[in-house]
């Protein structure tokens, strides 16, 4: 079978390492004319495209993109599939909002032909949006994780989901039992995990829905299976984390309830961690566990300012997610315009490469995929984008006085969005074309 080789054009930009570690200058590579070349859904060339073209053939197929920034696709490290229906919902915080909109939301997915149609949606926005990745949490049915899936395996894009675990404090017609749970996880893990480009996370939604005995055999689970992942929610809102005290008073912390339950780990993803201490931090990284910072859904429910300097002081993996419904946009570069303010509000810096790092190798390194996205590096995984210069007339305006790549790139995040994104590769494959 010939090999499916195409090259693609283009100024291009993709983070090798994290700023805080190695320095900005260090943390990227960037080719003004730069070449990727592709071969059967894997990266196996890039540099400048003066050094690469005489080593192509002369009838290779070259996409050359004029006034564009091909970087890696996006990672959304925390999102909720079964909340697209009611983004952007008035005026309440984190235990409010679930009760008034979230909940009955999501009791509509174990209809098959709405969880369908919801999935086709949702993966449409991903795609429109530059997220090549996500770590996608269902509703407690598993039709939901069924229907997401199902649309993901079509387009051979590399997802992780899971079934949400909830077996107390919420309404009847939305909770499991620990037995259910483990059992409906269990079968589709079996079904889904590790097929084409899929994975499963184990989904407690947060400790206060979940009983003593659903978050044991949530941990059960993790040890039957060494390489699944786990997503669950921690430190968001300051009621929600006195809540846990309520529920969980023989346990000296929010983290600690987790940590008791053996849900720490590799592939464990807590979102938010907005209220987190030191020594929580410091336990999360020794465990190697990863923390999506989620700044525009935090703004919008009132939660708080994620400290990213203390998570870098140990060291610890932070990805970037959207939170879509608490957060407001499937955009990570929106998400990103959100990040820099959080930090500014907080006196500290976010710089462009800073913000490229959080939303493609950082999200790949919590959720232990560097090898396979997050850079452009030969070997990976074909999943990329092209950003236009030119997507709005305020942004071609702008850019043109641009004077280097992380002004550039800045100005992207900051006036970005979706019509932003020409177009989205995974595995090779064209999956979205503006």
């Amino acid at each position: 079978m010939p090999l499916t080789r195409k090259a693609y054009r283009a100024a291009i930009l993709h983070s090798i390492a994290d700023p805080a570690e190695v320095g900005i200058e260090a943390s990227y590579e960037y080719f003004e004319d730069g070449l990727l070349v592709i071969d059967d859904g894997k990266i196996s060339a890039l540099g400048h495209a003066s050094e690469l073209l005489p080593t192509l053939p002369a009838d290779i197929e070259i996409n050359h993109y004029q006034d564009a920034l091909i970087t890696p696709g996006f990672i959304d490290t925390h999102i909720h599939l079964p909340q697209t229906g009611m983004v952007g919902s008035y005026g309440e915080q984190l235990l409010d909002w679930l009760n008034t909109y979230t909940f009955p939301c999501e009791s509509q997915f174990g209809d098959k032909a709405h969880a369908d149609e919801v999935a086709e949606i949702f993966i449409k926005e991903l795609l429109r949006n530059g997220t090549t990745t996500a770590l996608v949490f269902g509703s407690v049915h598993p039709q939901s994780v069924n229907s997401f899936f199902e649309a993901a395996e079509k387009l051979d894009l590399r997802m992780i989901a899971g079934k949400v675990m909830m077996d107390r404090n919420a309404p009847d017609y939305l909770v499991d039992t620990a037995e259910s749970s483990y059992v409906d996880s269990k079968a589709l893990i079996e079904r889904w995990h590790g097929k084409g480009r899929l994975h499963y996370a184990v989904t407690p939604r947060f400790a206060p829905t979940s009983t003593p005995e659903q978050l044991t055999l949530a941990g059960q689970l993790l040890t039957e299976y060494p390489d699944l992942y786990m997503q669950t929610h921690i430190s968001e809102n300051l009621k929600e984390i006195e809540w846990v005290k309520e529920l969980f008073p023989e346990r000296k912390g929010y983290l600690d309830v987790y940590d008791h339950y053996q849900l720490l780990g590799e592939r464990s993803v807590f979102a938010h961690g907005v209220h987190l201490c030191d020594e929580e931090c410091a336990r999360l990284a020794e465990t190697g566990s990863a923390i999506s910072f989620c700044p525009t859904s935090n703004l919008f429910l009132g939660s708080g300012l994620f400290n990213l300097p203390m998570a870098e002081k140990h060291k610890l993996n932070v990805g970037l997610g959207t939170d879509v419904g608490g957060g407001t946009s499937f955009s990570l570069l929106q998400t990103l315009n959100e990040a820099y303010k959080v930090m500014q509000l907080q006196g500290a810096r976010l710089s462009p490469f800073k913000s490229l790092y959080l939303a493609t190798l950082g999200g790949a390194r919590a959720l232990r995929l560097e090898d396979k996205i997050g850079n452009l590096q030969p070997g990976s995984d074909a999943d990329f984008l092209v950003l236009d210069y030119n997507a709005t007339p305020l942004l071609s305006y702008r850019l043109k006085q641009s004077n280097n790549i992380a002004e550039t790139l800045f100005v992207l995040m900051t006036l970005g969005d979706d019509r932003t994104v020409q177009q989205t590769y995974a595995a090779g494959a064209l999956v979205h074309q503006r």
